[in-house]
């Protein structure tokens, strides 16, 4: 007789451990199917991302409102529901929506409730935000002003482009202008959003594509009238500073903080920049000089270590332009091009015999203006400090963009109407703040907190007499996502049928 393997002593309680072992060793061999007494495994999904969505769009009150203005709409349609997949679909995996119809709602996550959307509601629930757009905005800000003690003492606006992958232009919308995406090749819209301190977007707007930036403010301006913004600081860039803007800013005592351009013979760099005076030190980085004219108040500020950086640039880009120039009588096609050139052009002159040299008048302008920039204000409250800091702000808007061209995926725009790209803009508006409110709470950006949460998943299994979908804990710091955002754990078991 020869031992094989020693499955322990068989008294009291051995039974079960050896019933235990036979089925590990049934679960090694080739045979094994997942079987246990009649259950199988059919399925799985991903639920974390998609049940924290959920439940962040119920307690900003969205759901709510979605279904306080479908009212007078055709009952039949699920339009607060389709409008929820959309932005769902935005937060998690951005798709088109034949796309988020065809194969996101249905197989990529666990949403009973598809079953009774179809396609044609989605593109109904666009064509009821477009016509509901203005009037959902505004109960929301309400909503939201209160539940989340929004500062709206700073609005910060700003802008960009977003192309389309067509050849020709509309008559009145998709239209070819100046591109932030550097695609001036195809039409585009221009959209402009509004946000809080805290990065909440407040409202949004789609424009024509050849509209300028500096001639959306009177309509930004006009449709925010009577949201409680009558005390609101209006911050923005130099791209939408005229004296028309300025003066509607003003209107109404309203009140406005703006970068100005720094272009040759304005006041700017006649008055501002050559007034004589002291630097005062904000912080490590950041000095400010507060500066009059008449009644003009402006702000030079300084940043030591940008002004490092942009002299380092320079010198890189002059010692290009001038091996650029000792080998430019064997390629004179070369001169215009360097004339036009935005990086080259600026430290060129040309002599009366048609040649370029460096000019060092430009080279030794540039050099005074290092680290500098100017904000004008009307407000006569704030320090300067204060005034420094809360333009520094206007980051919070480049970020906004960013995570809509990024994250959120707002292009490409498969859309054609006007009414269809202003929703789908919109529906990336809804998903940008529904992530915002997560980050905030989290301290911690959307990706990485929508990656944690996938550990939580429902897995669906079929029992001899139906069929079961049970959830599985997740990770630790998935928990600990739930409990930052005060939403309670996934019970074991979603449904049985």
């Amino acid at each position: 007789m020869r031992v094989i393997c020693t499955l322990g002593r068989g008294d009291e309680g051995a039974a079960d451990k050896l019933r235990q072992l036979v089925r590990s060793i049934h679960r090694q061999s080739p045979e094994y199917t997942a079987e246990v007494e009649g259950w199988r495994f059919q399925n799985s999904w991903e639920h974390g991302p998609f049940y924290v969505t959920d439940k962040l769009w119920e307690r900003l009150g969205i759901k709510n409102i979605m279904e306080k203005a479908a009212r007078e709409e055709d009952r039949t349609v699920p339009l607060e529901r389709a409008v929820f997949a959309m932005v769902a679909n935005r937060c998690l995996a951005p798709r088109s929506k034949l796309g988020c119809y065809e194969r996101w709602m249905r197989r990529d996550v666990y949403f009973p409730e598809a079953e009774a959307i179809e396609l044609h509601h989605l593109y109904r629930a666009m064509d009821f935000l477009s016509d509901h757009k203005a009037e959902i905005e505004e109960v929301l800000y309400w909503h939201l002003a209160d539940l989340l003690s929004m500062d709206v003492d700073l609005i910060f606006y700003d802008t960009t482009s977003v192309y389309f992958e067509v050849n020709e232009e509309d008559e009145s919308f998709r239209k070819r202008g100046y591109s932030k995406d550097k695609r001036s090749d195809s039409p585009q819209v221009v959209v402009g959003m509004a946000v809080t301190r805290e990065g909440y977007p407040v409202k949004s707007w789609v424009f024509p594509g050849n509209r300028t930036d500096v001639t959306t403010v009177e309509q930004v301006k006009e449709d925010l009238r009577g949201w409680r913004l009558a005390r609101c600081i209006f911050v923005t860039d130099a791209g939408m500073v005229s004296e028309e803007n300025l003066a509607l800013l003003r209107r109404g005592g309203g009140r406005y903080i703006v970068a100005m351009p720094c272009r040759k013979g304005t006041e700017v760099t006649t008055e501002v920049l050559s007034r004589p005076g002291r630097y005062e030190e904000v912080k490590d980085n950041l000095k400010v000089k507060e500066v009059w004219v008449k009644d003009r108040r402006y702000v030079i500020c300084s940043n030591p270590l940008e002004a490092e950086r942009q002299r380092k640039h320079r010198e890189e880009v002059l010692k290009e332009l001038e091996e650029e120039l000792r080998t430019l009588r064997d390629h004179p096609k070369r001169a215009c091009q360097l004339v036009s050139s935005r990086r080259y052009g600026p430290y060129l002159r040309r002599l009366k015999n048609g040649e370029l040299r460096l000019s060092r008048k430009a080279i030794r302008e540039k050099a005074k203006r290092d680290g500098l920039w100017v904000i004008h204000t009307n407000d006569e409250e704030l320090s300067a400090e204060d005034l420094a800091l809360a333009y520094k702000q206007l980051v919070r808007v480049e970020d906004t963009w960013k995570t809509m061209k990024s994250t959120i995926e707002i292009r490409p725009v498969f859309h054609r109407t006007e009414g269809r790209i202003k929703a789908h803009v919109f529906l990336c508006v809804l998903a940008l703040l529904v992530e915002r409110v997560a980050e905030r709470a989290c301290e911690s950006t959307w990706p990485r907190i929508r990656e944690e949460l996938r550990t939580i998943k429902v897995a669906q299994l079929l029992a001899p007499n139906g069929t079961v979908f049970q959830t599985s804990p997740g990770s630790q710091k998935a928990r600990n996502i739930l409990k930052k955002l005060d939403i309670e754990l996934l019970p074991e078991v979603l449904g049985v049928s």
